[in-house]
């Protein structure tokens, strides 16, 4: 697996290939090490962390999994989310870390914790952007994905807005989001996606160079992902002040079907 050309070439940054890498165990957690914060992106729980935080704790780490509010596990009427409570909710997640931490979002993730950059950016060692959106001042979520040209999850998500809640076509989440997993792997996307509370993807988010824009980003690319398209993906690094972007041949969820080589790259974000 390579980088591609088209990211090598438009980046200024360095870009690294990951593959599947196997797990080592060390006996406990490194304390001299900052913590790896896990905050998840939309239509997803914290549950789709579990096989990565198991490697990343074998491996010595301290690991941190926020659940967002408005979903299975910390349930809350969709009218009540917003932008700046997934913000708060992770920084009370950090609020004890004596050290700056990294802070790693997976899609709709990378919006929550660049909000969280924007806010405290002394308590943020590196963002790490898994397959994740790159904000742009004064864009939504929902900004953003519509100028991605290359998704194919446009037409999949059925907006339902009396209930305050978007949700991806139970048909096709096997196959948009794992599109390189088993059929085990498209069977488990497709039952443990959730609706996802609608306030905070139409919210613009305001971010400035002066504080979120300063933090230490690096960007772990999905090179099969429909979802977020490898192109738009490269488009957002170039924008986006990366110092490393780090590749995976897998698709938009890279947590389940290739979780050692996710780790890997997080491991490798966070030196």
């Amino acid at each position: 697996m390579k980088t591609s050309k088209l990211a090598s070439a438009i980046l200024g940054a360095t870009s690294i290939s990951i593959s599947a890498g196997a797990a080592h165990a060390k006996d406990g957690i490194d304390a001299d090490r900052p913590a790896i914060v896990l905050v998840h992106g939309a239509f997803q729980t914290v549950d789709a962390w579990g096989p990565v935080v198991n490697r990343l704790r074998a491996d010595g780490h301290r690991v941190i999994t926020v659940n967002l509010p408005g979903r299975t596990g910390t349930p809350l009427a969709p009218s009540l989310t917003s932008l700046t409570l997934y913000r708060d909710t992770v920084i009370k997640a950090i609020s004890a870390e004596r050290r700056p931490v990294v802070l790693v979002g997976h899609s709709f993730g990378g919006v929550t914790i660049s909000n969280v950059a924007e806010s405290v950016p002394e308590r943020i060692k590196t963002l790490v952007y898994v397959a994740a959106f790159l904000p742009r001042d004064g864009a939504s979520l929902l900004d953003l994905a519509k100028t991605d040209a290359g998704s194919l999850l446009g037409p999949q998500l059925k907006f339902d807005a009396d209930a305050g809640l978007v949700r991806v076509d139970a048909a096709s989440r096997g196959a948009m989001f794992a599109n390189d997993g088993t059929a085990e792997q498209q069977a488990w996307a497709t039952a443990n996606a959730v609706d996802e509370p609608l306030i905070p993807l139409a919210t613009p988010l305001h971010v400035t160079p002066a504080r979120s824009g300063k933090a230490d980003r690096v960007y772990i690319k999905t090179m099969r992902d429909q979802a977020v398209s490898p192109a738009f993906q490269d488009s957002m690094i170039a924008a986006g002040n990366v110092r490393l972007t780090l590749s995976l041949d897998t698709g938009h969820l890279p947590y389940l079907t290739n979780p050692n080589g996710l780790a890997t790259a997080i491991e490798e974000a966070a030196k």
